[in-house]
């Protein structure tokens, strides 16, 4: 009885392309390594640096080095250090003390309402601007909320309009700014914006937490 032996053919072998190096600049590039070491949460390995950078690992080595020894100097409050195989960012730990008693200072985030929401866009576009005004343009009555945004600092009195009953006019503070991490009201996100913070806010808490605006204002007209 003859036996037919089957033949497994091998398996080609696949050539990996070589890694196209981009050209940059030892200055670009240790701006680069930075950044990225400071902006990830886990532990970067020099293998994952190099080739997200597509540069050979003794420039990346080289670097890493300059930068472990530049941030672990005394003016630094920030180090560089190697932990489980790979590269971090943290603060140093003669400042945790200090920075634990600062954190435990910071305000939380201030979240309001969606009525507050939608009275403080109002204000914050059409400034200086009355309390009867605002009304106009919500269709609803605001007082309670006015109140809470002043209590808040986000908004201050802004004088009087030359107009029967002289009504106090809004602007937003300094506060305001502040919250929404604006350099001044020219950086205000623009109106589409703040429509999509109405559309994501949390139905059942009716409330919304004030994000810094993520692209330029849209020109007003």
């Amino acid at each position: 009885m003859e036996t037919t032996e089957t033949l497994i053919p091998e398996p080609e072998t696949v050539e990996t392309p070589p890694v196209e190096l981009v050209e940059t600049s030892d200055a670009t590039l240790k701006a680069v390594i930075e950044a990225i070491v400071y902006l990830t949460d886990e532990p970067l390995t020099m293998e994952q640096i190099a080739a997200a950078l597509q540069q050979p690992h003794q420039r990346i080595a080289g670097i890493l080095e300059q930068l472990v020894n530049e941030f672990a100097a005394p003016e630094h409050g920030l180090s560089i250090r190697e932990i489980a195989g790979g590269y971090k960012m943290a603060t140093k730990a003669e400042h945790h003390e200090a920075v634990r008693a600062f954190v435990k200072n910071l305000q939380p985030p201030v979240k309001l309402s969606l009525a507050g929401l939608e009275t403080l866009a109002v204000i914050a576009y059409k400034q200086p601007i009355t309390a009867p005004e605002i009304m106009d343009i919500r269709g609803v009555q605001g007082a309670g909320v006015l109140k809470t945004l002043l209590d808040r600092k986000l908004i201050a009195a802004a004088g009087r309009k030359n107009v029967v009953g002289k009504p106090i006019l809004y602007k937003t503070t300094r506060e305001f700014l502040v919250q929404f991490g604006l350099k001044d009201l020219a950086e205000l996100p623009s109106i589409k914006e703040f429509e999509e913070i109405r559309r994501l806010s949390v139905p059942e808490a009716d409330t919304v937490e004030m994000p810094a605006p993520s692209a330029p204002p849209e020109p007003q007209d």
